[in-house]
């Protein structure tokens, strides 16, 4: 007997398990079934065996809705094109600015009797503070926002009647160093702020009063002392 057929050997030996006749008998009638089953079960590669013979110029069935390609390009066109009207319309006048980095606008403040704590940080740019805010205790406020830098007013240039209106800024949009910045009311050059244009009497076409509209600050809050805005018309 060949070294590998150890089971036939003991099977010699020992015989078989008394039911194991009866066991084998259920799985060979249970076999059908299965067979049954996954034939009607499976997903398998249903591809005949013979292709038909395919006419030149015909289009498989899934592009046989699409009549001509120039449809689909002149429809793509339009809406790219619809797109970059919708962009223009908020084109703002300084659509790159320089990045700054946060060592730029932030200054480590060491707190403490031993000045151990350096977890504080003091803005050293413009800020807009809202009329609703409420400082936290000094112990544990981690961005100091000096009153002396805090602006509630700018100056806005409305871009077709070439007027200046000093508005009041009413909140921050966009800080497009981040918005981290844009949280904290940071303001700096390129930034979006809403001001209150109720003074200009600008209507809507349904008739309504303006109160808020968007501008783009032009300068350099914390070197002018002043802040320049252009309106988003």
């Amino acid at each position: 007997m060949p070294q590998g057929d150890y089971i036939e050997l003991y099977k010699k030996r020992n015989g078989y398990r008394l039911d194991h006749f009866d066991r084998k008998r259920k799985r060979e009638a249970r076999e059908v079934h299965k067979r049954s089953y996954r034939a009607q079960t499976s997903r398998s590669n249903k591809r005949r065996k013979t292709d038909d013979e395919v006419n030149d110029g015909a289009l498989p069935p899934y592009l046989l809705d699409r009549e001509t390609t120039t449809r689909a390009k002149v429809l793509s066109n339009t809406i790219k094109q619809k797109r970059k009207e919708k962009a223009g319309k908020w084109e703002v006048p300084l659509p790159k600015v320089r990045p700054m980095a946060e060592d730029e606008i932030f200054k480590v403040k060491d707190s403490r009797k031993r000045k151990t704590k350096h977890w504080k940080r003091m803005i050293t740019k413009a800020t807009f503070v809202g009329p609703g805010f409420t400082r936290k205790p000094p112990k544990y406020e981690s961005f100091i926002r000096p009153s002396g830098l805090r602006f509630t007013k700018a100056h806005v240039t409305h871009p077709e009647l070439k007027c200046t209106f000093n508005l009041e800024i009413i909140g921050i949009k966009k800080n497009p160093n981040g918005p981290m910045y844009t949280s904290l009311g940071v303001l700096t050059k390129g930034t979006i702020i809403e001001v209150n244009v109720s003074e200009l009497g600008l209507v809507t076409p349904a008739g309504k009063i303006v109160w808020g509209k968007y501008a783009q600050v032009t300068n350099n809050p914390e070197n002018d002392g002043c802040i320049n805005a252009v309106l988003l018309v």
